[in-house]
């Protein structure tokens, strides 16, 4: 009974997560009207962290653990947020919102395919590779298919091979978090590698990207503000979720299948000039319902 309750537990957190990330992407997409993308996904993790930081318990000892296992922290932060939201970021600035939101909203099926090579827990089976099928025959939709309106097909095509490539190390990213169970607080360890990833996008868009302090309109700072405040508390929730004994990665990631569907209706709904077109509402069915086939549970 317990353990069950624990259980309904994790899933109402990782279910908030969800939600939470889903707003992202119209977020972003009104942002990166005013900032170039390494900049301003930079500053907004940075900020993140640090809005973290203030709610974490034992800040000493924290710091001591994490100073002893700092090489696992330099990783978790390298795949869970620098090579993520680089490529992210990147991608998501040659494409539409709800196109990136349905992609990204594909990330658990790359997490089973990569869970299975290295966690020895998730083996594929027959259901989770017709699954896998189902899932990337979606992604395959919306990077080959046209329509009169779009323009820049090309720059689409390449914008969603760097989301892919982000889906990637996130998905890795997630297995590094839930394989080492470092004895550290969850929320401790998600501020300092947001704060770390987020320092190393701001340092690579010097190198990238002409770097401006000029003023900017206040729908940057409010969007950048939320975008700040949502990876706190969503990524925060994640990693209580993921550094829980009786959580397998792969399982808790059927709920980001909420992911594209509201990522995609709210940027549809929000973002000027974007609205749903056959192949993104086919593409968003076939990515959720392989999200759902490949990590339902067996009755």
């Amino acid at each position: 009974m317990v353990k069950n309750t624990r259980q309904g537990n994790s899933v109402f957190l990782a279910l908030i997560a969800c939600i939470l990330w889903s707003t992202a992407f119209a977020g972003i997409k009104i942002g990166l009207q005013y900032s170039s993308p390494l900049q301003f996904a930079g500053i907004r993790f940075m900020i993140s962290g640090l809005l973290i930081l203030p709610f974490c318990k034992d800040l000493y000892s924290n710091f001591q653990i994490a100073w002893k296992n700092f090489d696992k922290i330099v990783w978790i932060s390298l795949f869970q947020t620098a090579i993520l939201y680089t490529f992210f970021y990147l991608g998501l600035n040659k494409t539409p919102a709800a196109v990136a939101a349905i992609i990204v909203g594909g990330g658990p099926l790359f997490v089973a395919l990569i869970a299975h090579f290295t966690t020895g827990r998730d083996p594929l089976t027959l259901r989770k590779v017709i699954a896998l099928m189902i899932g990337f025959s979606g992604i395959v939709l919306l990077a080959l298919a046209k329509d009169r309106n779009m323009q820049n097909h090309g720059s689409i095509i390449v914008g969603i091979v760097l989301l892919v490539a982000g889906n990637i190390a996130g998905s890795y990213g997630n297995i590094l978090v839930s394989k080492n169970k470092l004895k550290i607080s969850p929320v401790f360890l998600n501020a300092i590698q947001i704060f770390m990833g987020g320092t190393i996008i701001l340092v690579l868009s010097f190198f990238f990207e002409e770097f401006s302090f000029t003023h900017k309109p206040l729908l940057y700072y409010l969007s950048l503000g939320w975008l700040s405040f949502l990876s706190a508390a969503a990524f925060s929730l994640w990693f209580i979720v993921l550094s829980r004994p009786e959580v397998k990665v792969s399982e808790i990631n059927v709920w980001k299948f909420i992911i594209p569907l509201l990522g995609a209706v709210l940027s549809w709904l929000i973002i000027s000039g974007e609205e749903p077109r056959w192949y993104t509402v086919i593409g968003m069915v076939l990515i959720a319902a392989a999200i759902l086939i490949i990590y339902r549970k067996k009755r």
